[in-house]
């Protein structure tokens, strides 16, 4: 344990490799946070006096990021995890359970977008289509049932799956929606459309338990997916996956959020 000051702050680093590291603060972890909407998810969450654990396939980029957060004062630890990787991941299950015990809060934030924008739906590879399924959907399952056992063990457990406004079906099939001529990243659209459709399923099952599932649409948010048209700014960006991570015993589950407002399958 070492003390660190800086001008307005005065707090302890404990190094992630700290064996005694058990406490009675939530833990959450966010994969793919290294970065972007995860690593505000992180601050976010971290500044409610949670622990937050950074999932990222990079070690060093992980622990740059914990290091940052750490430096504003937050709890922050770095965890390697590959939801593409089942070692991995049965690794970081592993390390969370030696650390912590148990696993309060888990946002599927980790995705990719690999369509090529100019092409059609049919001209897209289907080494595009597997690629992006195998991160956005299947990694998230993957990550999800690995770590549900430590989920069972809190007393108010909380999945959040990263979904998008592009993965509603009804609004890509009603014309004049806001998103009805956007068609251009098929694989990613029908990918958040799947777990959205997940999530609906997981819910169900967890109904009867202290877990409760539900789906985040971020919204169009200033990062590298986003693009340069993006229009919200990381904070607000961060801000449906930290509510759906904190909601109390009577918030929503099986939903499909943004903000606030319930977005249509």
């Amino acid at each position: 344990m070492v003390a660190a000051s800086a001008p307005g702050l005065n707090f302890l680093i404990i190094p992630p490799s700290s064996t005694n590291m058990k406490n009675n603060k939530k833990i959450a972890l966010i994969t793919g946070s290294n970065k972007g909407i995860g690593l505000e998810t992180a601050r976010q969450l971290g500044k409610q006096d949670i622990t937050v654990l950074i999932g990222a396939r990079d070690p060093k980029k992980s622990e740059a990021a914990a290091k940052e957060l750490r430096q504003e004062g937050l709890d922050a630890r770095a965890l390697e995890i590959d939801v593409n990787q089942t070692e991995s991941i049965r690794k970081a299950v592993e390390r969370v359970e030696r650390d912590f015990g148990r696993l309060d809060i888990l946002i599927n934030n980790a995705g990719i977008g690999l369509d090529d924008q100019n092409k059609k739906v049919s001209e897209q590879s289907l080494e595009t289509w597997r690629k992006t399924f195998d991160t956005n959907l299947f990694g998230l399952i993957a990550t999800t049932h690995a770590f549900l056992p430590l989920l069972r063990k809190s007393e108010a457990g909380r999945i959040v799956n990263l979904s998008s406004i592009l993965g509603s079906i009804t609004l890509h099939a009603t014309p004049g929606s806001p998103i009805y001529d956007f068609k251009v990243m098929p694989a990613y659209n029908v990918s958040k459309s799947a777990v959205n459709a997940y999530t609906v399923q997981l819910a169900y099952e967890l109904k009867d338990s202290k877990i409760k599932v539900n789906a985040a649409h971020p919204g169009w948010v200033k990062t590298e997916l986003g693009g340069e048209g993006a229009t919200m700014e990381l904070p607000d960006g961060a801000k449906t996956s930290v509510a759906l991570a904190t909601i109390g015993e009577d918030g929503p589950n099986g939903t499909y959020v943004h903000m606030g407002e319930t977005l249509p399958w």
